[in-house]
């Protein structure tokens, strides 16, 4: 929880300082190939949390696989490292990418269906979605569903799956008799 706080207050920092300077889709970039190399490269995290790795050598290291970022995100990576905070960068990109999401209106909604939707059934669906702001849509296949869809925006869940209505119907049959 205490790392959670600490990776919130640096991505804050580092969206006020790219909002300033005008590269927020710069950083934004930057941030997002660094946390879908990261995730995918469980060496790069051992390695960035590893105590016995000198911070001069991390610095070196990131400064070679990431040389194509820019000097904001270069120059803030370098402070995290210096600060030896640098177990917290995946957080701290994944909170940033969140924080400008909702800075710029957009909205994540996952819609999880049982087979490949239509695109008339996608477009049906999303025009039922009442956000203010941008939808950026991720798509998922779950076929435990049955039928049916779930859609999830942030905490809220909307269930309309077959498998879900089974549930509903057990549970009535039990509590009924």
């Amino acid at each position: 929880m205490k790392s959670t706080k600490s990776a919130i207050r640096y991505s804050k920092a580092l969206l006020e300082l790219a909002i300033e300077q005008n590269k927020v889709d710069l950083v934004l970039n930057d941030m997002d190939f660094f946390y879908n190399t990261s995730r995918e490269n469980n060496d790069l995290l051992v390695f960035l949390k590893s105590p016995i790795i000198r911070s001069d050598k991390k610095l070196n290291v990131l400064h070679e696989l990431f040389s194509h970022f820019d000097v904001l995100t270069t120059s803030f990576m370098q402070l995290i490292i210096k600060n030896r905070r640098e177990a917290l960068l995946v957080e701290i990109a994944a909170s940033f990418i969140k924080l400008v999401k909702d800075h710029k209106g957009i909205i994540p909604v996952t819609l999880i269906s049982a087979s490949v939707l239509s695109k008339e059934s996608k477009d049906k669906i999303i025009s039922k979605i009442k956000v203010s702001g941008q939808i950026e849509l991720t798509e998922l296949i779950d076929t435990r569903l049955i039928g049916g869809f779930v859609v999830r925006i942030g905490d809220i869940q909307i269930d309309a799956s077959v498998n879900n209505q089974l549930k509903k119907l057990k549970l009535d049959l039990i509590t009924n008799n």
